[in-house]
């Protein structure tokens, strides 16, 4: 009878474990949510302000805000014409993109980047960090890193 009732103690005891580690476990999946969340709303006003400021240095670029399944941020697209004599004229795209990643199975913060001037990829770039370890500083140096670049390799490469 008594191991019957300690076998019974001990079935109940784990049970509570797993229970309380699953609640522990669903309330990690909140907050990590909640804090993915957090930094992305903050990357996207800062991408959008960023990205805002370079389309004013470059008439041409076209202005929009990228909300969807790839992400939360924004775009600057530009399309050229080049004209030469004795052809049809020839469409270029430049582009600059920048966007946060969707929370997916791993916990990460993602900023993505896709760069394109008249026709040819300049840069397509990745920069995570574990959402436990992230930090703002470092995510905004490399929104403010990649425009920069991204305008003076368009200065270089573009009739601007």
């Amino acid at each position: 009878d008594q191991q019957l009732r300690n076998a019974i103690a001990r079935g109940s005891r784990s049970r509570e474990a797993r229970d309380l580690a699953a609640h522990s476990a669903a309330m990690t999946a909140e907050e990590r949510k909640r804090r993915h969340s957090a930094f992305r709303i903050e990357l996207s006003e800062q991408i959008e302000d960023r990205l805002r400021k370079l389309a004013d240095h470059f008439p041409g670029f076209q202005y929009a805000t990228v909300i969807g399944d790839d992400g939360w941020g924004a775009r600057i697209t530009r399309d050229d014409l080049n004209l030469v004599r004795g052809r049809s004229g020839d469409s270029l795209y430049s582009r600059l993109e920048m966007v946060v990643s969707p929370l997916g199975g791993a916990p990460i913060i993602e900023l993505v980047a896709k760069g394109t001037i008249r026709n040819r990829e300049v840069f397509n770039r990745r920069h995570f960090q574990s959402l436990d370890e992230a930090d703002l500083t470092g995510f905004t140096s490399m929104i403010n890193l990649w425009s920069v670049e991204y305008a003076e390799q368009f200065a270089s490469d573009a009739s601007v």
